[in-house]
């Protein structure tokens, strides 16, 4: 085939800056880079509105190209994140994503990077997700994003969104698989040692971390009973009765400022329950029983509407990172 024939390559952007997270930024270079020398047709190039080298949030320095060099048009656009981002969007940023996005294909942010494509009006009247800690914040700060706290990442047209930090990782090699095919995927993955989809979503993650504070004392003291012992009787008329509420009210409670109702937020917390004792070597009975799921059926229907997994698979997966012990890590076939 002569130069005039090849196919060119798809130009990969990722768009750096001050305070950006680290692995916001590397994890999609190592999957697409990685990709490429498995035969795809990517050119990565790493960007920054003004070029040179910016800091990261690790105190790491990255050396970018300006955004105004970037020439002709750009088959994807990343948006990685940083802890300031969910406070103010510089303005430089929000310039640097204009350009960038009216000349792509498509366009994907990771982690925070979704404030940026918020405050740049990309993802109005969209559905899109973040980092669990910031959903709230996000869907508070643009009531027109229909926010997904759950999702690992989320596509709504040619703009993809996606969760905390790795989830970069998820939202890449989903990205391959949509250009080459899931084969070619398959093999990034095994490459760098990771689940080519990862079982569960954000909900995998502590229930207390992702719960915001309540106002109500009553309820702040409620949720720490439950924590305390989800295997207790946590029934919505016996939450009711400790809480001096009627069951209505309580209900109307938990909705509003856990975002939750009672009986979903007590599953969520025997869930967590059951995993913390299924990694400790438990039995899937005694799990169900310890946990306050009760049967073994019920913590198999549990276990496979959050994380996408039988108890037993997850016991085999995800005791131990010891590559010599049960299960022998994570598997990318």
């Amino acid at each position: 085939m002569s130069t005039r024939e090849r196919p060119l390559p798809r130009t990969v952007a990722v768009l750096a800056f001050d305070g950006v997270r680290l692995l916001d930024v590397t994890a999609p270079l190592e999957v697409f880079s990685t990709a490429a020398t498995l035969g795809a047709r990517y050119e990565v190039a790493l960007l920054s509105p003004a070029g040179g080298p910016v800091t990261t949030s690790a105190g790491t320095r990255l050396l970018t190209d300006p955004v105004d060099e970037q020439t002709g048009r750009v088959h994807t656009l990343i948006v990685p994140g940083s802890p300031g981002l969910p406070k103010e969007v510089p303005a430089g940023l929000l310039d640097a994503v204009h350009t960038l996005h009216s000349a792509s294909w498509r366009t994907a942010s990771v982690c925070t990077g979704a404030f940026a494509l918020a405050e740049a009006g990309l993802l109005h009247g969209r559905r899109a997700t973040t980092h669990w800690r910031h959903v709230t914040t996000l869907a508070q700060r643009h009531p027109d994003i229909e926010v997904d706290g759950d999702a690992i990442f989320v596509r709504d047209g040619r703009i993809y969104t996606s969760a905390g930090v790795s989830a970069g990782l998820d939202l890449s090699l989903a990205l391959v698989e949509a250009d080459e095919g899931p084969g070619l995927a398959r093999e990034v993955a095994r490459d760098l040692v990771v689940f080519l989809q990862r079982p569960g979503g954000q909900s995998q993650f502590s229930v207390a971390a992702r719960t915001p504070t309540p106002r109500h004392s009553t309820l702040t003291a409620l949720l720490r009973s439950i924590a305390a012992d989800p295997a207790a009787d946590q029934s919505l008329p016996e939450l009711a009765r400790r809480a001096g509420l009627s069951a209505r009210h309580l209900t109307r409670l938990f909705n509003e400022e856990v975002g939750d109702t009672p009986g979903g937020y007590v599953e969520s917390m025997r869930l967590e329950a059951a995993r913390t004792l299924l990694d400790a070597g438990e039995t899937v009975t005694a799990t169900a029983h310890l946990s306050g799921l009760g049967s073994d059926e019920t913590l198999r229907r549990v276990f496979l509407r959050h994380l996408g997994v039988t108890p037993s698979t997850y016991r085999a997966r995800f005791r131990t990172t010891d590559p010599t012990g049960p299960g022998r890590g994570p598997r990318t076939a």
